[in-house]
């Protein structure tokens, strides 16, 4: 399966480095049509002990320009639009005005952050790998080589961690969908590539079920404080990207444009 291999301008002006992997090669154990096609419309597996096991290749599903929107501008697709706290809003259409959408964290080839993770289109490297094992959820990214862990194990979360891009997640099983808790994030991240904010004082909670094979849905919910008046909730559709695998994506490798861009606002560079 081919993918682009560069990044959207929004995103970026960077140059990416790609190495061949297993593209085209047959996912062990996917259910199949008699032609040979994966069905994606088979019932979701399911672990030993009877939850649904999410393990895969998965990207933001495609329905027209839906894919970008959800990672240009999350408000848009939340229903009611996003309840900014006073002058929030304002900071929001400041930093993601044309002038300074070059001054966002992913345009320097920091950490993307929790949500645009989920939303970046798999034409622009956002694509994840879950490796689901007992007590533990990988999730693997493939821009920059990140990963994320989601410990399943009955720990609290930690009570003074570092901030982090990615935060502290811990997840719980509420019949058929695992419920994934994260706090401890580094102040001043971008939700989207319109600015909307995420500070250190969050909690975002993540409702994962797949309803089949071939589809997921992730109920983001997001409670911070010091950004918005309530919390609000947005759900990410997913599709699984079978008999592929991730590619390596480095943001930095070869890259020229650095030097002639705005620096990211010191927040957010925290």
């Amino acid at each position: 399966m081919d993918r682009s291999t560069s990044m959207f301008v929004v995103l970026l002006s960077s140059c990416v480095s790609l190495s061949a992997q297993w593209l085209n090669y047959p996912t062990a154990g996917i259910p199949r049509t008699p032609a040979g096609k994966p069905n994606l419309t088979a019932p979701a597996p399911k672990t030993p002990d009877g939850k649904p096991d999410f393990s895969g290749v998965w990207a933001v599903r495609t329905s027209g320009r839906q894919d970008l929107e959800y990672f240009l501008d999350i408000g848009k697709v939340v229903k009611g639009g996003l309840p900014y706290k006073p002058g929030i809003g304002e900071m929001a259409r400041a930093r993601g005005a044309p002038e300074n959408k070059l001054t966002q964290p992913i345009s320097h080839c920091l950490p993307t952050g929790l949500l645009v993770e989920h939303t970046v289109p798999a034409s622009m490297g956002g694509v994840q790998k879950i490796v689901q094992n007992p007590g533990l959820v990988f999730i693997l990214f493939e821009y920059n080589m990140m990963w994320r862990q989601i410990f399943t194990d009955g720990r609290p979360l930690p009570t003074d961690p570092e901030p982090a891009w990615n935060g502290y997640s811990i997840g719980k099983w509420e019949g058929d969908s695992l419920v994934v808790t994260t706090t401890g994030f580094k102040d001043g991240q971008w939700l989207d590539g319109s600015g909307n904010p995420l500070s250190d004082a969050a909690t975002v909670t993540e409702r994962f079920r797949r309803p089949d094979f071939g589809h997921m849905e992730v109920d983001f919910t997001i409670d911070d404080p010091k950004s918005y008046t309530r919390p609000w909730t947005v759900t990410i559709p997913k599709y699984l990207m079978p008999d592929t695998d991730l590619i390596e994506y480095e943001c930095l490798e070869n890259e020229r444009d650095l030097k002639h861009m705005v620096p990211p606002t010191p927040s957010a560079a925290k």
